[in-house]
């Protein structure tokens, strides 16, 4: 028995928690110390018991405190297991998609059809690309998270001192503001002004999860404004102002107003109608702006992605019709 027990403790390391990590969850401690690992599979490991806080099974919401000790399986720590390389044409364009950075703050343009991380059988992200890019990088995360079809605007910490600032922002709804840009399918309402309909996550046979309007679900707000309607192709041109942050929130309220959005195979995969002859290669949401307080120095900071060449070059046919 003793043997066994001796055998399981070399296989594994206790890491001591640091200042720095004072207050974080379990599970974001995770991702920094075993970047090449899903979330999916830590979140496993988690559950099985693999991984815990002061020798005691924990969830990934728990708050970690200075001195705690999380047992971390030694194969899966970084160095010891490797994530798949990133091709370099997607380094280059991720590089050259940089719309603001400092010490402490990253801005990029997100490519739609990139995930934020690896997991769910993709062999890297966003995130996981950029760590690749820059080795020397050691406190690069994640600030938010965008849809892997959605392009625009993400946020990445490079301190830890910024990502706790903007994680509060976040939560408390505060000194961030979100603009996206979406082509929806029909002409939407004027008298729309905002969708007030709370969410619930599901997940479907196949495993995939989706949400929906639910009145037992958590409150989901999103302002609304159209811009332009297009009636050669029926579409229009609408800023979305997410309030709270749930998943596929714009995309579910968008379909709640009977405006999907173009390209959404999966929330309405038959927006290729009689009165919408274009066919979509993509999901046409586009985080388009950010407005904050820099985490550190307090400036404001106004940041816009442009939109990527497929949807200037649709943007151009419809001015024309």
């Amino acid at each position: 028995m003793a043997d066994s027990f001796e055998k399981k403790k070399q296989s594994a390391r206790f890491c001591e928690l640091e200042e720095e990590h004072s207050g974080q969850r379990l599970d974001n401690y995770l991702m920094f110390e075993c970047k090449s690992l899903p979330r999916t599979l830590i979140y496993r490991l988690i559950r099985k018991g693999e991984i815990r806080v002061n020798k005691k099974r924990s969830k990934p919401s728990q708050r970690l405190q200075v001195g705690d000790l999380v047992r971390i399986p030694l194969c899966y720590l970084n160095g010891e297991k490797q994530a798949s390389a990133t091709p370099g044409r997607t380094l280059a364009h991720l590089e050259s998609s940089i719309l603001y950075e400092d010490a402490y703050l990253m801005v990029l343009n997100k490519p739609a059809g990139l995930a934020v991380h690896g997991g769910s059988g993709l062999n890297y992200g966003l995130i996981e690309a950029l760590r690749q890019s820059r080795p020397n990088e050691k406190r690069l995360e994640l600030v938010h998270r965008l849809d892997r079809d959605t392009s625009g605007c993400i946020m990445i910490a490079k301190k830890r001192q910024a990502l706790t600032v903007l994680h509060r922002c976040l939560r408390e709804k505060q000194a961030i503001r979100k603009e996206y840009h979406a082509l929806v399918v029909g002409r939407w309402s004027e008298r729309i002004k905002h969708i007030d309909a709370p969410l619930s996550k599901n997940q479907l046979a196949s495993g995939e999860r989706v949400a929906r309007v639910d009145l037992s679900g958590k409150e989901a707000l999103t302002k609304f404004k159209s811009l332009k309607y297009y009636p050669t192709e029926n579409l229009s041109l609408v800023q979305a102002f997410p309030v709270t942050g749930r998943t596929h929130q714009i995309r579910v309220h968008a379909l709640h107003a009977n405006n999907p959005i173009a390209g959404d195979s999966k929330y309405c995969p038959e927006t290729f109608t009689a009165r919408t002859p274009t066919k979509f290669s993509r999901l046409f949401l586009h985080a388009y702006k950010l407005t904050l307080r820099h985490p550190v120095t307090g400036e404001h900071l106004s940041i816009c992605a442009p939109y990527s060449d497929e949807w200037q070059k649709l943007m151009v046919s419809l001015e024309k019709q």
